[in-house]
């Protein structure tokens, strides 16, 4: 018989999942440009926008265990076609917002909502469910490593418009972007079948029930709050951050080009390494270094060398946790249910998001600097290095082949 055309493997899912999570994850990133040229281009404090964005962050891990289940139903394509619709509406509101309502509504609950169906807990979740067992870590690696060359690009791009024309017009330019992930999506149809990850019979209710009285599920949720924390704040806040510290012009751009580009690295060798180590200390490892990395930066004066010595650094690590902790739900509990368990671990991912962006925010606003967020940041990951030491990585029993 003559081979499936591409469209029909599980490698075209792998490819469109990874352009979408270009798409969703580089628009998300970029918002970080637009704390300054919002907040004072609109007279509002940084509290405002950063509530929004925190809340955006909140929504989309609130969402994700919700998509996920409806996934199991109506199948991924559909799901994050929907996703792309909602994110795309609440890009466009967020541009044309002119009160702290409006903007709340679109960056916040619209886009958030949007990303909870089209971001990387769905996007890992179905790639992990037709990828080759042996690839499977390899593959979510390769994804993440896509999301973040979305941020590669589009923040160089986001930060283009903004200086030459204005926010609005860039926003109006990252709905069309966003809007494109619908027809992506649904080309994945063919692929994904009815019986697609249906490796178990486990209905909701007792996939949830068993994986709540694993105590490697509820550590390795705790611990991804962290995550959370730190790559949401850097995000949003580090541009600010960097122009407050030294004004040199768009080196807060650069510091996320830069920690987008390693990041490319540092998500494949993640990926690589989880599929051949073990994934908790792969993870322990992760965190403690990125609390040596951040003590470092905040001891010494910032220069424009520090700042791209620290994005390099930072971006090693940056989504490096990603293919360990989704493997690791894989891994212990199956792939049935994959999209529901991995949402609700990421939720716990956007609760420290919505802190660290909000926290920033206040703190800033109250004290004038960023210091106090800062060792908060690096005590949570020296808490979170130790958090995943106990995790008990094997499948659960009813995995274990007799």
């Amino acid at each position: 018989m003559p081979p499936n055309p591409l469209w029909r493997r599980p490698i075209f899912v792998l490819l469109a999942a990874a352009l979408i999570a270009f798409i969703a994850f580089g628009i998300r990133q970029s918002m970080g440009l637009y704390m300054r040229p919002i907040s004072d281009g609109l007279g509002w404090g940084r509290e405002i926008l950063s509530f929004a964005l925190a809340t955006q962050n909140l929504l989309i891990g609130l969402a994700a265990p919700f998509f996920g289940a409806l996934a199991d139903k109506w199948g991924p394509p559909k799901t994050l076609a929907l996703g792309g619709v909602i994110f795309a509406c609440g890009i466009f509101t967020m541009s044309q917002a002119t009160a702290p309502g409006i903007m709340f509504t679109g960056a916040g609950l619209m886009a958030g909502l949007g990303l909870g169906a089209c971001g990387m807990p769905l996007i890992l979740a179905t790639v992990s469910q037709v990828a080759p067992s042996d690839k499977r870590s390899f593959w979510v690696g390769i994804t993440t490593a896509f999301a973040t060359g979305g941020q590669l690009l589009v923040v160089p791009a986001s930060q283009s418009v903004i200086a030459s024309i204005d926010w609005v017009t860039a926003l109006l330019f990252l709905s069309v972007m966003a809007a494109m992930i619908v027809p992506i999506a649904l080309s994945t149809a063919a692929v994904i079948t009815p019986e697609t990850g249906k490796d178990t019979t486990l209905n909701i209710h007792d996939a949830l029930l068993e994986a709540w009285n694993h105590n490697g599920f509820r550590l390795l949720t705790t611990g991804f709050f962290v995550c959370g924390f730190h790559v949401a704040f850097l995000a949003i806040h580090l541009p600010a951050y960097v122009h407050d510290r030294c004004s040199v012009p768009g080196l807060g751009a650069t510091a996320l080009m830069l920690i987008a580009f390693f990041n490319m690295i540092g998500a494949w060798s993640s990926g690589w390494l989880a599929g051949r180590y073990s994934k908790k200390y792969l993870l322990s490892s992760i965190y403690t270094a990125r609390a040596a990395v951040m003590t470092a930066f905040v001891m010494i004066p910032t220069t424009g060398t520090t700042v791209i010595v620290f994005a390099c650094l930072i971006g090693l690590l940056w989504l490096s946790t990603v293919p360990a902790t989704s493997g690791l739900v894989s891994q212990i509990f199956g792939l049935r249910y994959m999209g529901m368990l991995y949402g609700i671990v990421f939720l716990s991912h956007q609760l420290g998001a919505f802190l660290g962006v909000w926290l920033g925010g206040r703190v800033f606003d109250a004290t004038g600097s960023y210091n106090a967020v800062w060792w908060v940041a690096i005590a949570l990951g020296i808490a979170s290095a130790l958090i995943h030491l106990p995790i008990n990585e094997k499948p659960v029993a009813r995995l274990v082949t007799p």
